[in-house]
């Protein structure tokens, strides 16, 4: 690759490293959040679901105004959105202040990731070059999500302001350079389209009910009403959703892209994978702090080893999904990460961290096998007019995997935390730990390499082939 396509590569890795070292430093600071400004548990865990119902409810349509506004454009303008609101909640002084500054952030992500990575799928040729690129923007990924636990820790016992902050100087030096580094191409596909706004309005109700919906899962003692609600209203906006894409003559969703096999089993994959990992690191870093009294920062410590996968996806995927090809590897990562939860089922009060290490490194393998190549699967083969949208499926999947693992995990361990003694705590953690083996079990199942079945042409010629000639 050439000196300026590195350089965009780089610019482009160090907004996904922004996203996911925000989100990590965030969820290490909530209890010093919580004890300075005074926060209930409710608005405390809406701070994290604020920015999840911003991210996910925006993110389909995010992906689709870069493909027809322009990417460079939407990068740029939801850059300088995410910088300014990261900024503003690290001035907060009241809890509704958060919470509206964690939505606004969540939303600039929903609009900035996708079109970061549609630069990526436009700018390299489908190939080893868009292989390599793609595989890299992935260990960065997961390099920013694992250096931020233990960056988090460090700031926090400084102040926790900082964990705001430190995104802003990292967004501003990433902006300059974008500025400089990516230009918007020539010719941008439908860029002069209108947006098709009724189906704008109904996507995004949709998401917006549906996250809500799933974050509502992990508090069942506040009564069923509202999230049956909430799944209801959402499905119903669906439908009016589709109905709309069907009869507009410029659909700002195209349906028929949901009929192309490995991009739908990448996405229910990336769904299915990404609840399993996410549920699992919240169980462990609740039963790390909660029942052993560990520190913040020896917490992120511990779960440091599965940030093997940013040293392990640009170095050691490429050789083998040049070997033995995406889907192969991508299942092979998975099987990696249904091990990594079984050997941790047997959890025990007193578990030394060598016990707990097996299953660290393993889930760290196993992202690295499977997180890059499942962003390949998701993007291959999609028109270069499209490849926004693909990417809003594939972050709107992960974002949902994530949050509904969170939230299935959560009400698991809560109900059957019994009288709420050690003992029953740790029951819970075990109960609440084959929730990501499910997951990861289901992910392995859709993912599995599957025989190529030859086409009726195909099959009709071999069998003419085999009739002997009169």
């Amino acid at each position: 690759m050439s000196g300026r396509a590195w350089g965009v590569l780089l610019v482009l890795c160090g907004a996904i490293f922004l996203e996911g070292i925000d989100i990590a430093m965030l969820n290490v600071a909530l209890p010093s959040i919580r004890a300075e400004l005074g926060l209930s548990t409710a608005t405390l865990s809406g701070v994290v679901s604020a920015y999840v119902l911003g991210y996910g409810g925006f993110m389909l349509l995010g992906g689709r105004a870069a493909d027809l506004y322009g990417r460079r454009r939407m990068f740029l303008t939801w850059l300088v959105v995410f910088l300014v609101f990261s900024g503003l909640g690290g001035f907060a002084t009241e809890g509704w202040m958060l919470l509206l500054a964690r939505f606004v952030t969540g939303v600039a992500a929903a609009f900035m990731t996708p079109a970061g990575l549609s630069i990526i799928t436009t700018s390299f040729e489908e190939g080893p070059k868009r292989t390599k690129a793609l595989l890299f923007y992935a260990g960065t990924a997961a390099g920013g999500f694992a250096l931020g636990l233990v960056i988090g820790g460090l700031l926090t016992g400084i102040d926790w302001r900082w964990v705001f902050f430190t995104p802003v100087i990292l967004a501003a030096v990433i902006l300059a350079a974008a500025l400089w580094l990516i230009k918007e191409p020539v010719k941008q596909a439908r860029a002069a389209r209108g947006l098709d706004f009724g189906g704008a309005v109904t996507v995004t109700a949709a998401m917006l009910l549906l996250a809500y919906g799933v974050i509502r899962l992990e508090h069942p003692g506040q009564g069923w009403g509202w999230t049956v609600a909430s799944f209801a209203g959402g499905a119903a906006a669906l439908v009016v959703f589709v109905a709309i894409e069907r009869r507009s003559p410029a659909p700002l969703v195209r349906l028929g892209i949901l009929r192309s096999g490995p991009l739908l089993r990448a996405n229910i994959s990336t769904l299915l994978y990404a609840g399993s990992f996410f549920g699992f690191q919240f169980l462990v870093t609740l039963y790390l702090q909660e029942l052993r009294g560990w520190s913040t920062l020896e917490t992120s410590l511990a779960l440091l080893a599965t940030g093997i996968d940013a040293i392990l996806a640009p170095t050691l995927t490429p050789r083998l999904v040049a070997k033995f090809g995406n889907t192969r590897v991508i299942f092979g990562g998975i099987v990696l990460a249904v091990v990594a939860y079984a050997l941790f089922l047997p959890l025990g009060m007193d578990w030394t961290y060598a016990a707990m290490f097996p299953s660290m490194i393993l889930l760290g393998l196993g992202f690295a096998l499977a997180y890059g190549p499942l962003t390949i699967v998701a993007t291959d083969g999609v028109a270069e007019d499209e490849q926004g949208l693909a990417g809003g499926l594939l972050y709107t999947s992960f974002q949902f995997g994530a949050a509904l693992g969170l939230s299935a995990v959560t009400a698991v361990s809560t109900a059957a935390l019994g009288d709420g003694s050690p003992q029953a705590a740790l029951g819970g953690f075990r109960a609440a730990l084959v929730v990501p083996l499910v997951m990861a079990v289901l992910a392995a199942i859709v993912i599995a390499p599957r025989r190529q079945r030859a086409s009726a042409k195909e099959a009709r010629l071999a069998k003419e082939e085999a009739i002997p000639a009169s």
